[in-house]
């Protein structure tokens, strides 16, 4: 028996545009597992990282809304009393039994109460309303007015 060489198929280093489409994909999930375990964490973690933009823009959201409202009560308060609001527990049981300006205490996005001041720095017909932020310490930059 004559026996023939076998010639070792390589891979050719010709390739046609349409072959090579997504080949690093093919690559990667071909690959040993440790590769699609990695792909898989690494996607994980870019979702934790949208989430949490997410709810931090919900939330800043939330607090202006909160804000918005608590000036708009602190003006009508002003309008009607005639003087600054001392708290905003006088925006939810007025004096003389006038109608209340707020539903419940003004609250941001992350649950704590906000803060009033009337009137304003550098503005007596003003008021303003803010909120300590993300922190929750009105010492950091992160105020949200």
């Amino acid at each position: 028996m004559v026996q023939t060489k076998r010639r070792k198929s390589r891979r050719s280093s010709v390739a046609l545009p349409w072959e090579e489409r997504g080949s690093f994909w093919r690559r990667l999930l071909a690959g040993p597992r440790w590769k699609v375990a990695l792909v898989a964490l690494a996607l994980v973690w870019v979702g934790s990282l949208l989430w949490r933009a997410a709810d931090e823009r919900a939330r800043v959201r939330q607090t202006r809304l909160a804000i918005s409202e608590t000036q708009r009560a602190v003006s009508a308060f002003r309008s009607e009393v005639g003087r600054c609001p001392r708290s905003t527990t006088e925006l939810l049981h007025p004096p003389r039994s006038r109608t209340r300006y707020l539903r419940n205490k003004p609250r941001d996005g992350w649950g704590r109460q906000l803060w009033v001041r009337c009137p304003a720095q550098g503005d007596p017909d003003g008021s303003e309303v803010v909120s300590a932020g993300p922190s929750g310490d009105f010492l950091e930059a992160d105020n949200i007015q």
